[in-house]
């Protein structure tokens, strides 16, 4: 992706492996527009970067939500053009809040693979610390939120202090589930209330029920693009236009 700092490096076949899918796989969601195309580098050959894996990522958890390659194509069609594999990665931890109980096992080898890079001790208390995973009781396994992984493991090299990142991660879960409750609150009081006492029809009633979980995926993009705007506006007026 362009606007990435680290060159694309990795070829169609090394992001294949580090997606876990295969090359058919990518050469068919470029063909739908689900992924950039590469950059050509010497001899024709293509690279990729973070920004495609963590699209691929994103597409992924799409996926195991049950959403249709049609809708998926939607979604990624209304996602700002210029996000970057960090924006990619929140969106992704996002979509899989939706099914909160995802956790996954691991053992390090797996954990290591999945993360792309070796971890050392450090580096799985500062995951752990973040709710990204928590070990095993026998200790020698790991549970981990494959939706976190990515960004925690991003977060690993960012130079901030390890409590900073803690309490920005408990500002972000006092505000969002703030929001959360006033849009439930509204949903409910302004919209299924009103429903449920003008519609006896028990068809009408789940049908009602279906949208209200259908419409999960466009509030949680819509919270996620106001959120990303407004903290644009905040950095540029605490530290300038470079904010």
């Amino acid at each position: 992706m362009a606007t990435e700092t680290e060159e694309p490096t990795l070829t169609v076949d090394e992001l294949a492996a580090r997606a876990g899918v295969t090359v058919r796989t990518i050469r068919f969601y470029s063909t739908r527009g689900l992924l950039p195309p590469p950059v050509i580098g010497p001899r024709r050959v293509g690279h990729y970067g973070q920004g495609h894996l963590s699209r691929l990522a994103l597409i992924e958890e799409l996926q195991h939500q049950g959403m249709t390659l049609a809708a998926i194509e939607r979604y990624v069609e209304q996602l700002p053009p210029d996000l970057s594999a960090h924006d990619l990665a929140i969106h992704r931890a996002l979509v899989a809040s939706w099914s909160p109980d995802s956790a996954e096992e691991a053992t390090r080898a797996e954990l290591e693979r999945r993360a792309g890079r070796p971890l050392g001790e450090e580096d799985i208390d500062r995951l752990a610390a973040m709710g990204v995973l928590e070990r095993d009781a026998a200790g020698d396994g790991y549970r981990l939120d494959p939706g976190l992984l990515r960004l925690g493991v991003q977060l690993l090299d960012v130079p901030i202090a390890h409590e900073t990142i803690l309490a920005a991660r408990t500002v972000l879960l006092e505000h969002t589930r703030s929001a959360a409750h006033e849009l439930t609150r509204l949903f409910r009081d302004e919209v299924w209330n009103p429903y449920r006492e003008r519609e006896s029809d028990p068809e009408h009633v789940a049908a009602m029920k279906s949208l209200s979980a259908h419409m999960q995926p466009m509030v949680v993009q819509a919270l996620v693009t106001a959120f990303q705007r407004s903290l644009k506006e905040e950095l540029r007026a605490a530290f300038g236009r470079e904010g």
